[in-house]
Formats: C-alpha cells, structure tokens, sequence
C-alpha cells in the first residue's frame, strides 16, 4: 500500500532529465512512472522505480540530491466520477491531498492513482472505512513487470 517515491530537485531548463534518466538506465533501473512539477527555476521530479534503494544510491552517488517518501498506491474506478469518490472520503474525512499522479496502469476495469498526504495513515484508515484497500507495491511491482515481459 505504500510505495516509496524518489525525488530529486532539478533545475528548470532544457536537458536536465537527461542526467537521472540516463544514470537509471545505465544501472538497469526502469521508470515505472513519474511526474514532474516545476516552480520558477526549479523543478521536482519524483520517480517510482522497483528497486528504490539501488536507484537512490546510483542518484545519490552521481551527485544528485534525493529525497525518499511514501505515496498510496490506490485502485480508482476508471469511469466519470471514479476520482470524485476517493476525493470525497478525503475530504470527508478532513485529509488534505499534498499532490497526485496516475500511474500507467491498469488493474482490470480499474486505474491507479499515487497520493500524497499530510497524513498518509488517516488517509489508509479513511478508505479502510469505505471498504477501500490500498495497492499494496509488491501486488503493483509485480503486475508491471508482468506487462514489461509481455
């Protein structure tokens, strides 16, 4: 249910993806999914990968700054109003969305949406309420590389 997330802080100007990606590839780390968000000159960029740690330590020993965090990892139905319900226990429930993303995958009729939260804990309890359980990273790290050898 919680996947850790890599983020490194980036400078906003032509080329700089190049560098990370580049070490990534170059220590066979594939990019699940990522979003980037840019401020006046800089930018963040956070990456889920499978091997967080590998990849923090080739970012790291490359001389980029990289933070760790945990987003939830959450199924949302994939039709008009399937965001709207998970945004309404949220709210409901008092809990501030800080940022999100979708990740590029499909679980039968369903998306998957990464949150982030103030509290991350009050936001698993939230959906627990609702009968809604997180993707817990190894069910979603399996599922990729499921489709990554097809």
């Amino acid at each position: 249910m919680r996947v850790p997330q890599l983020s490194l802080r980036i400078d906003n100007r032509p080329g700089c993806l190049v560098a990370p990606c580049r070490i990534l590839a170059q220590h066979g780390i594939n990019i699940l999914t990522l979003a980037l968000a840019d401020q006046d000159d800089h930018g963040t960029l956070r990456l889920i990968v499978r091997d967080w740690r590998k990849a923090q330590e080739a970012l790291t020993a490359a001389g980029l700054s990289v933070t760790v965090s945990d987003v939830l990892a959450v199924e949302v139905r994939d039709e008009p109003g399937g965001l709207l319900e998970l945004l309404d226990i949220f709210a409901q429930a008092g809990i501030n969305v800080a940022y999100m993303y979708a990740i590029t995958e499909r679980r039968g009729d369903q998306a998957v949406m990464l949150f982030d939260f103030d509290d991350l804990d009050a936001a698993v309890l939230a959906l627990a309420r609702h009968g809604i359980n997180p993707v817990r990273a190894v069910a979603l790290f399996e599922h990729l590389s499921e489709e990554d050898d097809g």
